[in-house]
């Protein structure tokens, strides 16, 4: 399973998510808002209004920290 979590700095959603992939053992890459991308690039590919963090697991859109917990769940990994 390949994770991305888009994140932005001192983001308490994101950094739950982070934990929680780190306690089920998925391995993830993060990639930081305005280190990795823009505001832009973001609103570009999930919408504008999104927010963070923004989860893709296998280039599918999962979306926000409560969307991917609920994934988790439904695929049995959380």
């Amino acid at each position: 399973m390949t994770c991305i979590i888009y994140s932005k700095e001192n983001c308490p959603h994101c950094l739950k998510i982070k934990q929680v992939m780190d306690l089920t053992e998925q391995k993830y890459v993060v990639y930081t808002l305005d280190m990795d991308f823009t505001r832009e690039d973001f609103y570009g590919r999930f919408g504008e209004g999104s927010t963070f963090p923004q989860v893709t697991i296998n280039e599918q859109n999962v979306g926000g920290c409560s969307e991917t917990i609920k994934y988790l769940r439904e695929q049995r990994i959380l």
